[in-house]
């Protein structure tokens, strides 16, 4: 496998399995078992009530497009082409940071509120990315 551009995340104990489930092609998102709030970025202690009996889950990979920005400026590791840097609401309610592909990286195609599903970028052996593509249908 060729070497990856980009810096890759190093997972720590408490992201362990949010990567482990990416590199499956499963998107795992956490939530309380006290009271039942569901969160990203994965961490040991609910951030609603700092609960610490937490059930990690397989999330639906279904999202919209809460907000973005395209960025312009070529970088040698993400190539010439713009690209976006986004925030998407999962199905099951928390945000998160990521990249939306296989779209015309414009601001007449990346609607906000579009439906999107979850890809995943295989970035090394350990690492898959999850990134954003509209959702077929």
């Amino acid at each position: 496998m060729a070497e990856y551009p980009r810096p890759l995340p190093v997972p720590t104990p408490e992201t362990q399995v949010f990567w482990d489930g990416c590199a499956s092609g499963e998107l795992r998102l956490q939530k309380c078992d006290a009271c039942a709030h569901t969160y990203f970025p994965p961490r040991a202690f609910c951030p609603a009530c700092s609960g610490r009996k937490v059930t990690t889950f397989k999330a639906s990979g279904k999202a919209t497009l809460y907000s973005y920005v395209i960025n312009h400026r070529p970088r040698p590791d993400f190539g010439t082409e713009p690209h976006s840097i986004a925030v998407v609401t999962l199905a099951e309610g928390p945000r998160m940071m990521t990249n939306i592909i296989d779209c015309p990286q414009t601001p007449e195609a990346l609607q906000l509120d579009m439906a999107l599903e979850v890809t995943f970028e295989k970035a090394s052996e350990t690492i898959s990315l999850p990134k954003f593509r509209p959702a077929k249908g």
